[in-house]
């Protein structure tokens, strides 16, 4: 093998670029040319291409997103889309591909390996929803980025007496949420896998209020519901004041954890690794603390489900 390929897919994450600089890096150091991808699979579709070396990758561990760049790509879902990408791909003399993304950018890569193409995926996505890793690239910068946004939010909550409701990312999955409530000391944590209980947050916040308690912060998952609507039923049925606040997009961006400079960092190398070790199809995971190799195909068929019992205890530190 002499010349591979990398691009990042999808939504963003901080820590895809500490995981370019690694797989550029990596390769480099054992003898292999390293081609860039701009735009994800659009990229391949359009043949924009790019050689990477050593200086192209410097100052950019710090930086938040993607010095590659990242787009949705509706063609490559297509064969005809797929078949032209790997044309491109064979005409820039490139051997195999290294893909960061999430759950989309997984798939397109197994299409990719059901043509014969090696592919190595590494998990980026905030959401933390890839089964496989206990973590993945972006979620702790995420995490950290909400909890800052709560400590804010809980001094103006204090200061005039009001509920909150903090909407975060989470279409499909509580991570976010269930992480940043716990560690910003929520009353109500709301996610997707768990049934959405009103009654209950109503019965927490009367104990509080029994208690001398004057704000409350409830942190909801975009995937159950708008924080808006949360909020109106919760002053409808308390009386309290409630007002929320949609973190939005902020979640995606900023400057990566040290954690997630060192997982961009371990994935990056061992995505190489894998390829020069002709371990194809594969995507590199975190567990118990090492970064091993897990089957894309089963990373796929399979989900990241929340751990019961940090929930369980979220449900009880909240009373």
């Amino acid at each position: 093998m002499k010349r591979i390929a990398v691009l990042t897919s999808g939504g963003d994450a901080p820590g895809m670029n500490a995981a370019i600089r690694a797989v550029v890096r990596r390769a480099v150091f054992n003898g292999l040319e390293v081609i860039g991808v701009r735009h994800g699979y659009q990229g391949l579709i359009d043949n924009n291409m790019i050689p990477m070396g050593v200086s192209s990758v410097g100052d950019i561990i710090q930086r938040g997103g993607t010095i590659l760049r990242t787009a949705r790509c509706e063609e490559f879902k297509t064969e005809a889309g797929r078949r032209l990408a790997l044309e491109n791909l064979e005409r820039n003399d490139v051997e195999a591909l290294v893909a960061i993304g999430g759950d989309g950018t997984f798939r397109g890569a197994v299409e990719l390996g059901k043509m014969g193409f090696p592919v190595v995926g590494v998990p980026g996505t905030i959401d933390n929803d890839i089964y496989g890793t206990e973590n993945t690239i972006g979620f702790d910068t995420a995490v950290n980025t909400v909890i800052e946004a709560i400590d804010k939010i809980r001094d103006t909550a204090t200061s005039h007496e009001r509920t909150y409701v903090i909407e975060v990312m989470g279409r499909d999955s509580g991570y976010i949420a269930l992480y940043a409530g716990l560690a910003g000391g929520a009353e109500s944590i709301l996610v997707p896998e768990h049934p959405f209980n009103m009654d209950g947050i109503i019965t927490r916040m009367k104990m509080g209020l029994k208690r001398g308690k004057v704000h409350s912060i409830i942190v909801v998952a975009e995937g159950v519901a708008s924080g808006a609507e949360v909020a109106k039923m919760i002053q409808e049925r308390t009386g309290l004041e409630t007002r929320a606040s949609v973190l939005g997009y902020i979640q995606r961006g900023g400057a990566p954890t040290a954690d997630d400079r060192i997982l961009g960092c371990r994935m990056g190398a061992k995505a190489v690794d894998l390829l020069l070790d002709h371990k194809w199809n594969m995507m590199t995971a975190q567990q118990a603390g090492q970064v091993v190799a897990v089957p894309l195909g089963m990373v796929l068929h399979s989900k990241h489900d929340l751990p019961p019992d940090m929930y369980d205890m979220a449900l009880s530190l909240s009373i």
